[in-house]
């Protein structure tokens, strides 16, 4: 097998989908006057129209974007410190072993892995969501998510430098830092997670989901206790809920990203302990606020080099590719030999 290609991010992350916490918006910004033209009526309704207010958005803005630019350097400087200095409570909960896993899920797992599996067949051991392709499945023991919760808690509570997980979350762990990808999240990505994805996403590239970025919120009151809506740079998402006790939060979804109807529909999905959500990445979506308590949620954008090679899902333009570090934005640079059938590129995988 031919070595692997570098994953690249494409240069729009340091201009498009940026998030301006005071007006709930998301914008293109590469100067100010375009962020006037583009976004001057939307940030007028938000109440974020006057010069004060602006003056204070474009440092926002401007301030994400310098963020960005630095995020390798930093993000790898974090990730040595924390290797050599964080002295872990669980230190097994960071090599998956089969015993973390919900019984129920590795008896789908193993459907999914039989010659005779098909979709039909698998959504007789899922919970399906309206028509939107949301599924609910068992994840992990309740024994795992209590060790795994304590772990992200004693993490939060040392002195080791964090990362925010992404610009909507203030609150979380990047789960590459403290060195949970190589044997945790990529062995349950690639031996447990892509079977069933590739029968439920096939479109998604769901067989040949070759990266990922991991990372936990937390939801807390006084913290972060909603998340606007948006969607993910992922081809599909799985979101795990780990605990604790709250009230209130669910999760809403609406329409796909490509096919926006004219009158959108919105559901609400539960959180369940230890059970996952798995949908599309392009699957426009939020958090309703909780009422009481506090909620750990693990989030796994899990991407198809395949599929976004040939279109960025954040920019809907060819990626135009910058240097990364690890799994990066989920980008390769494209071989001579690529070609363009979604099917035939995932059947290499």
């Amino acid at each position: 097998m031919a070595a692997a290609r570098p994953f690249r991010a494409c240069s729009c992350f340091f201009s498009a989908n940026l998030f301006v916490r005071r007006c709930g918006l998301h914008v293109r910004y590469r100067h100010r006057e375009q962020l006037l033209s583009d976004y001057g009526t939307a940030l007028r309704e938000r109440g974020c129209g006057s010069p004060e207010v602006l003056e204070a958005v474009v440092r926002e803005i401007e301030a994400e974007v310098q963020r960005r630019k630095q995020l390798i350097h930093q993000s790898a400087e974090r990730k040595a410190i924390i290797a050599s200095r964080y002295k872990r409570k669980h230190p097994e909960v960071y090599v998956l072993q089969d015993s973390f896993l919900a019984p129920e899920f590795l008896e789908i797992v193993s459907y999914c892995t039989s010659p005779d599996a098909h979709l039909d067949g698998l959504l007789r051991y899922t919970k399906s969501f309206s028509d939107k392709r949301i599924y609910r499945l068992p994840v992990f023991t309740e024994e795992f998510c209590r060790a795994f919760v304590e772990e992200l808690e004693n993490f939060e509570q040392s002195d080791m430098p964090k990362g925010r997980p992404n610009s909507m979350n203030n609150y979380g762990v990047l789960l590459n830092e403290i060195g949970m990808d190589e044997n945790f999240i990529t062995p349950l990505r690639e031996k447990y997670l892509r079977p069933i994805t590739a029968l439920l996403y096939p479109d998604l590239g769901g067989a040949c989901l070759d990266s990922h970025k991991a990372f936990v919120v937390k939801y807390a009151l006084h913290e972060d206790l909603d998340l606007s809506s948006h969607y993910d740079n992922a081809e599909v998402t799985l979101n795990v809920s780990l605990g604790k006790d709250f009230t209130e939060g669910s999760l809403y979804f609406g329409d796909f990203r490509q096919d926006p109807s004219p009158v959108p529909s919105y559901i609400e999905v539960e959180h369940v302990g230890t059970q996952g959500l798995l949908h599309r990445g392009g699957q426009i979506h939020g958090a309703l606020p909780i009422a009481s308590g506090e909620r750990w949620n693990l989030i796994i954008w899990m991407r198809a080099s395949a599929i976004r090679n040939q279109l960025c899902p954040m920019c809907n333009q060819k990626p135009e590719l910058v240097e990364a570090e690890g799994f990066g934005d989920g980008f390769t640079e494209s071989a001579e030999d690529d070609v363009t059938e979604t099917v035939d590129l995932c059947s290499l995988w």
